[in-house]
């Protein structure tokens, strides 16, 4: 009987709770797809790699300091500007100039590494022993190099920026934006170097003429495999952190056809504030094919064609693919059609007779528009003319014979009259 009492509420009870369950999901599933994510960073920039597009901004234009994200500058100006497997001696004033507190591979003074090497230990442990090494071997002093990359970032336009040194020790004229960052990682993931050194968990340099094997894990959390932080869908990142500049990170991500680009300086929790950052975005937008290869645009009439041929389909050379919104609905979107300015038989299948454009959410696509077929010229002139000159021909042959025969009659008559 007392079960049968406790049968009833308890039943209740379970049903508010899995209601509760429901609703408590469906409210942050709602939330994932509506509503940006509150971030510690005081400066931050994220970007589709492919169309440039901005996803998220806060503050992205305001003068903050880089820290280490710097050696991303130093990174691309190496290797540009050298061959990987330079091998590389370091010198006093490389390795003792670094303060106490900052970050360094414990590289003795003489010790012999290759480029690449140094390449490792400076994107993936962060060492700043390694940066100053890069920049005598690259620039032959390291005034020099802090010139070049100046000028580098004048080169890529990045305004807002101007450095003091090659490793991010901090300096009230050492500064840049989230927006720069951006714009540079953007350039550097164009380097397959850059690319493969700076997704790397960890690093192990092979014994040199003063040290043993070294392994170095990366000071990126969202690098690490089967950590708190772990994001695996991480392409490429670089830190940073000063107490001025707070926690940095740049970093790129892939999923679902989707690159992403991501900046966050002066934050106090720079892995969960990236984090957050590219799930918000790939929860709310997405790569979709909005046309196919061979998509009929357009139909025209070619002049001077057979009338088999002369009705042309006019189709897309390639499909195209866009960054929408989940949400967005593609039922009524049309390209704009521009054609070259004389279209006339003969024409081939596939050759290129104008371009389509598709507008999405601000960002056009643009490919090739061709012929679905083959356009024959058509010989009705060509037949009219020869018929013309023929119809001449015969006309003046005609003519001489008349002519000719006119004569005759005439020297007849001529001759009759002489004759009375």
């Amino acid at each position: 009987m007392k079960m049968k009492k406790l049968i009833v509420p308890i039943f209740i009870l379970i049903f508010s709770l899995s209601f509760f369950k429901a609703s408590f999901v469906f409210a942050d599933d709602e939330n994932k797809t509506t509503t940006e994510p509150t971030i510690s960073a005081q400066s931050a920039y994220l970007i589709d790699n492919r169309t440039n597009k901005v996803l998220f901004q806060k503050d992205s234009d305001k003068k903050m300091y880089p820290a280490s994200t710097t050696k991303i500058l130093t990174a691309i100006l190496t290797l540009e500007n050298c061959n990987v497997d330079d091998s590389v001696t370091a010198s006093f004033d490389a390795v003792n100039s670094i303060p106490d507190g900052y970050s360094t591979a414990s590289i003795q003074v003489g010790e012999t590494l290759t480029v690449e090497q140094l390449l490792e230990v400076l994107l993936i442990h962060s060492a700043n022993d390694a940066a100053n090494i890069l920049a005598e071997h690259v620039g032959g002093s390291i005034d020099s190099f802090v010139a070049m990359m100046n000028t580098k970032a004048n080169e890529l336009g990045l305004n807002g920026s101007h450095f003091t040194n090659a490793y991010g020790k901090h300096d009230d004229n050492h500064y840049t934006t989230a927006h720069d960052l951006a714009v540079l990682m953007k350039y550097c993931l164009k380097n397959d170097t850059f690319r493969k050194i700076s997704g790397k968990a960890s690093c192990a340099i092979p014994a040199t003429n003063m040290s043993g094997t070294r392994t170095y894990t990366s000071t990126n959390e969202l690098a690490i495999p089967k950590t708190r932080n772990y994001y695996p869908y991480l392409t490429s990142g670089k830190t940073g952190y000063t107490t001025q500049a707070k926690e940095c990170l740049v970093s790129a991500s892939y999923k679902d056809d989707l690159e992403l680009i991501c900046v966050v300086l002066g934050s106090t929790s720079r892995f969960s504030d990236t984090k957050n950052l590219f799930e918000f975005c790939y929860s709310n937008y997405c790569v979709k094919t909005i046309a196919n290869e061979r998509d009929v645009v357009s139909n025209i009439t070619v002049s001077n064609a057979t009338k088999d041929t002369k009705s042309l389909d006019l189709v897309l050379y390639e499909p195209i693919s866009a960054l929408i919104k989940t949400s967005d609905s593609l039922d009524n979107l049309k390209p704009e059609i521009s054609l070259n300015d004389k279209i006339s038989a003969p024409i081939s299948e596939n050759d290129v007779l104008g371009k389509a454009t598709y507008s999405v959410n601000g960002v056009t696509y643009t490919t090739d528009v061709v012929a679905s077929h083959s356009v024959e010229k058509s010989n009705f002139w060509t037949y009219m003319i020869y018929g013309f000159i023929i119809f001449v021909f015969l006309l003046l042959i005609y003519e001489c014979f008349f002519n000719q025969k006119k004569r005759r009659k005439k020297s007849k008559k001529v001759k009759y009259y002489y004759g009375r």
